[in-house]
């Protein structure tokens, strides 16, 4: 049985069961065990997440740089052996999509984070010095972190964005591993360990466990000693633990579903559908469609060019090869909800069937519906087939199409393609209206598959796509501000103020407002 880390070290677990990972391609189980602790491992980790957030308060946001960027050098110290477990169980190719996708974007944002933390801007410090009021976004609390299935490295609990803003913002973290890739995360977690323990920092900054009960799972959320959590998973799953958060009044930063629509204006297809097609299969089949910001929901104008569209892309789904996907659950998510979408009245172009049986896999599905079908049932029609499958909604006018669009729930992303030539513009202007509110990142003549770690960067949405369409996951120094409480100071003395928060800058390149005014200078 593997151990979990608690409070500084690696122990065995007070485990009420085990679990084993899976190989994907083979669906053969993995040798490893895993615990799934009892509420006894929870307490223990809330109560040494505790004491490490108090003696983060002592902890510069430069010692916190220095832990980040030791982390990120441990990473790649062991980086192959990473790499092969995040394989093992995932499946994903190891050199283009592993060692040369998300492990030199885990390492990057770790030191994005080290960056921010050093600089101190992302706080916001505001000073107004004729009231002697002074305040300053600070550390909320010991943070749980959920990852996700699809991203073992980047999105890792452990390792990913959420980690990194959490303790950039000067908070301890408790890792919930994926039980997909429950042995990647204790790489992961090792590495975590021995940079904190190189760089001097509390015991319990991080700490890992594997899997607990639902109940458990609701109950750490909404434990007083937790100031917030990032989740990213299936929306039921995340719900649940929204509704406890909520009850305690504890803040939850969720991921849970998006359809990412696509809407394609006529002169688009007329101009470039050979290209359009290529793109969008390209997209959607991608890592075999498991990306949050996959194009799920196609919208067309009725039409030959449309036509003609429909029949290509359907071409490629079926002469694409069959990716694998990542969990048996998945598989069985992925055609249960293709099932309900061909229930609720769907035609089916491609696939819909079982693929390979020595694998987790599903066949590449395309599916079309009516325009008028889908106002007749907005809520089933919008059902998230996470995988290798897509939407198409063709409608009778832009009108019609631009009521789609507003019965749409709030997504991650959303994409409207049109000519260069203009003809599309009033249709776009029409569309991008309704879809702008529904989408926390709008693009055009663009997929939304790629999702970079930029500072502009929005990762979120309105809800269901999240928990709150304020806050970003991606994006540095954004995503900090989920893991951190405004903290006003009025008229208390010089001496006991933040070092932030004086009259002398405390680097002299951290931004804050004075009396208005943004700057980088010391107050006098």
């Amino acid at each position: 049985m593997e151990k979990v880390l608690i409070a500084g070290q690696w122990r065995d677990a007070n485990a009420s069961s085990s679990f084993q990972a899976a190989n994907p391609s083979t669906r053969e189980l993995l040798e490893a065990q895993y615990p799934v602790s009892t509420w006894q491992d929870c307490d223990e980790a809330l109560t040494a997440a505790a004491a490490a957030a108090v003696a983060l308060r002592n902890v510069s946001g430069v010692q916190i740089a220095e832990f980040l960027e030791a982390y990120a050098a441990e990473i790649e110290v062991n980086a192959e052996a990473i790499v092969e477990m995040a394989h093992a169980e995932t499946a994903y190719p190891k050199e283009t999509r592993l060692a040369g996708g998300e492990m030199p974007r885990t390492t990057n944002q770790l030191r994005q984070a080290a960056a921010a933390a050093k600089d101190g801007s992302w706080a916001l410090p505001t000073i107004d010095t004729a009231t002697g009021i002074r305040s300053v976004y600070g550390a909320i609390g010991p943070v749980c972190v959920f990852g996700p299935n699809n991203f073992p490295l980047a999105f890792g609990s452990a390792s990913g964005g959420d980690f990194a803003a959490a303790i950039a913002a000067g908070n301890p973290v408790i890792a919930k591993a994926n039980s997909s890739h429950p042995g990647t995360t204790k790489l992961f977690a090792e590495c975590a360990q021995r940079a904190a323990e190189a760089t001097g920092m509390p015991t319990g900054m991080v700490q890992l466990i594997y899997r607990t009960s639902h109940e458990d799972g609701e109950r750490l959320v909404s434990d007083d000693r937790i100031g917030a959590t990032g989740y990213t998973g299936s929306r039921h799953a995340g719900l649940k633990l929204k509704q406890a958060a909520d009850l305690a009044g504890k803040p939850i930063y969720l991921e849970l579903s998006s359809v990412n629509p696509v809407a394609i204006l006529p002169g688009a297809l007329a101009e470039r559908g050979a290209e359009i097609a290529e793109e969008f299969s390209g997209s959607c089949l991608m890592g075999t469609g498991q990306f949050c910001t996959n194009p799920g929901l196609v919208l067309l104008l009725a039409g030959e060019a449309t036509n003609q569209f429909i029949e290509a892309i359907t071409a490629k789904f079926t002469e694409a090869p069959v990716g694998t996907l990542l969990s048996a659950g998945v598989e069985k998510s992925l055609a249960s909800n293709l099932q309900v979408l061909v229930d609720a009245g769907a035609e089916l172009l491609v696939g819909n069937s079982a693929a390979d049986q020595g694998r987790f896999c599903y066949a590449n599905t395309l599916l079309q519906i009516t325009a008028s079908q889908f106002l007749a049932d907005p809520i089933t029609m919008q059902t998230e087939a996470f995988g290798n499958s897509s939407l198409i909604c063709v409608a009778d006018s832009v009108d019609q199409l631009a009521q789609v669009v507003s019965t749409l729930e709030g997504n991650l992303t959303g994409c409207i393609y049109s000519d260069t030539a203009g003809s599309d513009d009033q249709a776009y202007d029409q569309i991008a209206s309704e879809m702008r509110v529904k989408v926390g990142r709008l693009l055009n003549d663009k997929m939304p598959t790629g999702v970079a770690v930029s500072a502009a960067m929005n990762h979120g949405g309105p809800f269901p796509a999240t928990g709150h369409p304020a806050f970003t996951a991606v994006g540095i120094p954004g995503a900090l501000l989920r893991f951190g409480m405004l903290q006003c100071y009025d008229n208390v003395r010089p001496h006991r103020l933040p070092c932030i928060l004086k009259d002398e800058s405390p680097n002299g390149t951290v931004w804050r407002s004075v009396d208005g005014a943004w700057t980088q200078a010391s107050i006098g």
